[in-house]
């Protein structure tokens, strides 16, 4: 934030009112902020409130990678989450039960908050799915996405309940605008500069602050900001769905195809994701005493999406133009009567109105082609009335024909400066009123060639970036085990060194060596070597946490990058992945062959230079555990694991 903009969030902060932590929340975020908090003080705070432990603990089985082994205590949720997301998730709970309702009358806190906790699920799954976050943080990201909203609702109670009756009378509306003009602050500057403090990550404040124009920036492959802004605007798009009304989802599904293409999500993947988010919101919000209307399955109302264009080299019957909509506005019924009747002969689709406001009121249902307004009326003038349709998405395309009489000269040009594209004097002809209508005609169908061409340009835009992303991610991916390759793993590793560096967080590693994998190539030829190979990565990666990210570097080397972990949690973690692969019997035809895997660990310290010294230490690690017989895991920086 701007100097500028940080004294205005002071000013507001000073006032009391923003909404913010209490209790359990409150010590949390106090104790975080220390450097040397602790995990231990930090589960002690925690179990003085059961209920968040309740939450927690679901929370960390959500991100859990080993269903098979759920977390049951608070030592292991923070062990699965980290302590960044653990004050994330406090911070949401606890905004969460002190403002289920308020004064604003108008604001839905309900919805408000049933939308929220849809955004933070489907953010997390998400970013399960494309890794451009911990997915243990996104989901108090997305819970928090539009916390700037409450705060406007809290703080400016009556003031903000006039402007969402203002806008819910013109829906088209920018509510950004709205809050800018009328309160001087607007809820994405302000949830952002509310994160902030509270010390999330600057690309999280980022995020939600210009998740709501992301469609002004193309998705680039390996830009991690902008794929966490489309990624956040999909969530919130399908939590949009979740809380709408039966009548208004329907409309709501082809926006979220287009998001989903944008982030390389085919239809079928899209909608089981979409489910999935239902059914964990289900849970939550029982959880949390949430409102959850029960929504029909995503694939459902897929279905009633108007059918797909013809294929290609498939003849498809010429679309008929759209017949045009024409308002005519003036205070003279006899006018408007004749001019009805005239341009309903000339196949246009007419609505009336008698003044300029009820001008605006008609234009902003019927949504007109073209617009044929007076000059001089009562209530609101044609001038007036120009420029205030010209300041709306609808009013900018629109092709005004003004009239005037004869001798309004000064008129005409005040008209044509204020937004009028031409003038028609009084008493007119019907020829040349059709005439200039159909000028008019000429100039609506271009503009709506040229927006035809833009959506065309932008399908195929989206459908580029999604073969360039299958590019990249097969670029970036082992062919053989599915999983991420070296390339992957450094340019991973040094994002998560350079994070860890600013927000002070522990990182560790793992360089995993398979043992005597040589000796079963020679002995068994390479198609057992590599069904050994994917059966025991398989086995390595069901034993790791969520957090952890495992990338196959070599030939029978693996890497495993291990955020928000020192090096006890990071030993902890190797060992349960060996007495994995140790349990694992890995079968190729009628071979049964028992595996084993080497596993050296390192945690990042001061005078490490870079991420490289960090996988160098890993690597001894390998070579103490080969020395010490193989089939156990060692580092360099600790007494050898037994």
């Amino acid at each position: 934030m701007n100097p500028m903009d940080l004294s205005k969030f002071e000013k507001l902060k000073a006032t009391g009112n923003l909404p913010s932590p209490k209790g359990v929340a409150l010590a949390i975020l106090r104790l975080t902020q220390r450097e040397d908090a602790s995990m231990a003080e930090l589960a002690r705070i925690i179990k003085t409130d059961p209920a968040f432990v309740g939450r927690l603990i679901k929370a960390a089985n959500s991100v859990n990678a080993n269903p098979g082994r759920p977390v049951v205590s608070v030592q292991e949720a923070l062990v699965v989450l980290g302590m960044p997301a653990v004050r994330n998730l406090s911070l949401g709970f606890s905004l969460l039960s002190q403002y289920k309702s308020g004064a604003c009358k108008g604001f839905d806190y309900e919805k408000f908050w049933g939308g929220s906790l849809a955004c933070g699920i489907a953010f997390q799954a998400l970013t399960l799915r494309n890794r451009a976050a911990q997915p243990e943080e996104a989901f108090s990201v997305g819970l928090l996405a539009r916390v700037g909203e409450l705060a406007l609702a809290t703080i400016y109670a009556e003031g903000y309940a006039g402007l969402l009756r203002t806008l819910s009378k013109n829906p088209a509306a920018d509510l950004t605008a709205l809050e800018t003009e009328q309160l001087a602050v607007n809820h994405r500057e302000l949830t952002a500069a509310m994160l902030a403090d509270w010390g999330l990550p600057k690309i999280f404040c980022e995020t939600v602050e210009g998740h709501e124009t992301c469609d002004q920036r193309p998705l680039v492959e390996g830009d991690r900001q902008v794929r966490l802004l489309h990624s956040l605007a999909l969530a919130r798009h399908i939590a949009a769905i979740c809380v709408a009304a039966d009548e208004d989802r329907a409309g709501l599904m082809t926006r979220l195809m287009e998001f989903g293409l944008r982030l390389s999500l085919e239809s079928e993947a899209l909608l089981e994701l979409c489910d999935g988010v239902v059914r964990d919101w289900k849970e939550w919000a029982l959880i949390l005493s949430v409102a959850a209307p029960s929504p029909p399955g995503f694939g459902e109302l897929a279905q009633s999406l108007p059918a797909p264009a013809a294929e290609a080299g498939t003849a498809a019957a010429p679309a008929l133009p759209e017949r045009l909509r024409v308002l005519v506005v003036d205070d003279e019924r006899a006018i408007r009567l004749a001019v009805r009747a005239m341009l309903e002969d000339a196949g246009y689709d007419v609505f009336e109105a008698a003044d300029g406001q009820e001008g605006l009121r008609v234009a902003l249902e019927a949504e007109p082609h073209i617009l044929v307004v007076d000059r001089v009326m009562p209530h609101l003038d044609g001038l007036e009335m120009i420029r205030a349709l010209r300041e709306t998405r609808l009013g900018r395309n629109l092709y005004i024909l003004m009239l005037t009489k004869i001798d309004e000269e000064h008129g005409e040009i005040e008209g044509l400066k204020g937004g009028a594209d031409d003038y028609l004097p009084k008493p007119f002809h019907q020829r040349l009123l059709v005439a200039r209508l159909k000028a008019g005609e000429r100039m609506v169908r271009l503009h709506q060639d040229m927006e035809r061409d833009r959506e065309e340009l932008q399908r195929y835009a989206a459908a580029l970036s999604v073969s360039n992303r299958r590019l990249q991610e097969a670029a970036l991916t082992d062919f053989l085990t599915g999983l991420p390759n070296r390339r992957y793993a450094m340019d991973r590793l040094l994002q998560e060194w350079q994070a860890g560096q600013r927000g002070k967080r522990p990182l560790a590693c793992m360089v995993i060596d398979l043992d005597e994998f040589k000796r079963i190539n020679d002995e068994h030829g390479h198609d057992v070597g590599d069904a050994y190979l994917k059966q025991v990565s398989a086995a390595v990666r069901n034993a790791l946490r969520a957090q952890d990210v495992l990338c196959r570097t070599g030939g029978d080397e693996f890497l495993v990058i291990c955020p928000d972990t020192a090096l006890p949690a990071a030993l902890a973690c190797a060992e349960r992945i060996r007495l994995a692969v140790e349990r694992c019997v890995v079968a190729a035809g009628d071979l049964r062959l028992q595996g084993s895997l080497s596993v050296g660990v390192a945690e990042r310290r001061e005078p490490m230079a870079g991420a490289d010294a960090l996988v160098k230490a890993a690597d001894e690690g390998v070579y103490l555990a080969k020395q010490l017989g193989r089939n156990r895991i060692a580092s360099p920086q600790d007494a050898p694991s037994p």
